[in-house]
């Protein structure tokens, strides 16, 4: 179990156990008052004390933010997940593309959420902090419990938890680098797609042109949102599209999905303030259709 421990200061004498649980671990309201009913969900040197009292200096506090074990329903599925980096709170794999992040397995299509039942058991919640495309590949982040899920959420697009994708666009971008800020709200007239209007959602992807040969443009992107689709829909409304992006663009024989990867996370573990950098390589299906590109 996932335990936080606090001794308190001095200038910290007198406060209740509820306001450094809340203000100092960044534990939130609804979080403490389900742990607080656990036998040792929280405790003051040693034994269980309630949210309500006062500290004495010295005192050390103790409480469980690891999710409690309960089965989720998730069918496991084995899966050879190319692990990246993992501790106690986060895990980061480097997600194949064809794979959802989650989602109904019914036809037998493995999701991460099956692979890593399979991997970490099923009693044991999926908290994704970002998500993929079922058809990009590259880098993705989960919280091994709702603690660390808050924790990682409240800093997900800041300059603590940056992301970056590779991406191969048809075309040549007029300006070597910039910043596309088109608002992005649900194309009412198809299923599955997004369209830029000026009623939309704020959205934000910085971009700065690799190379172009070939017709073909290698590009790196920043997200500082996280719309459904975003880059997908940005790179298109300059007359970019990814190659192979048959919703945006056009069908491919070069390539049989978007020709997007997540391929590097700078972030600061939520917990031990760790500065962790993640990167995955271009996957051989990217990397065949720019080195054949002439």
């Amino acid at each position: 179990m996932r335990t936080l421990e606090l001794t308190v200061s001095p200038a910290q004498e007198g406060r209740r156990v509820k306001s450094l649980l809340h203000h100092c671990l960044h534990i939130p309201e609804g979080m403490i008052a389900a742990v607080k009913l656990r036998e040792t969900g929280i405790t003051r040197n040693g034994l269980r004390c309630r949210t309500v009292d006062t500290v004495c200096a010295g005192d050390v506090i103790r409480v469980e933010v690891g999710d409690l074990p309960a089965e989720t329903g998730i069918v496991p599925m084995p899966y050879p997940l190319d692990i990246l980096f993992e501790d106690e709170d986060v895990l980061v794999v480097n997600k194949p593309a064809g794979m959802a992040t989650h989602g109904r397995a019914e036809r037998g299509d493995i999701t991460l959420a099956n692979a890593l039942a399979a991997y970490w058991g099923t009693d044991r919640a999926f908290h994704p902090v970002t998500r993929l495309d079922r058809g990009t590949s590259g880098v993705l982040v989960a919280a091994k419990s709702g603690y660390a899920h808050e924790r990682l959420r409240r800093i997900l697009h800041t300059d603590e938890f940056v992301r970056e994708y590779l991406a191969l666009a048809e075309g040549t971008l007029r300006e070597p680098c910039g910043s596309i800020t088109l608002p992005i709200k649900k194309d009412e007239t198809a299923k599955n797609r997004f369209c830029t209007a000026p009623d939309g959602m704020s959205a934000r992807t910085d971009y700065t042109l690799v190379e172009t040969r070939g017709g073909l443009s290698l590009v790196r992107l920043r997200l500082h949102t996280g719309r459904t689709h975003q880059i997908r829909v940005h790179l298109a409304a300059l007359g970019c599209p990814l190659a192979g992006d048959r919703v945006y663009g056009a069908a491919s024989t070069r390539i049989d999905r978007p020709a997007l990867h997540s391929a590097q996370l700078r972030l600061m573990q939520p917990i031990t303030g760790q500065a962790l950098e993640i990167s995955a390589p271009l996957p051989e299906d990217m990397e065949e259709l720019w080195k054949h590109t002439k």
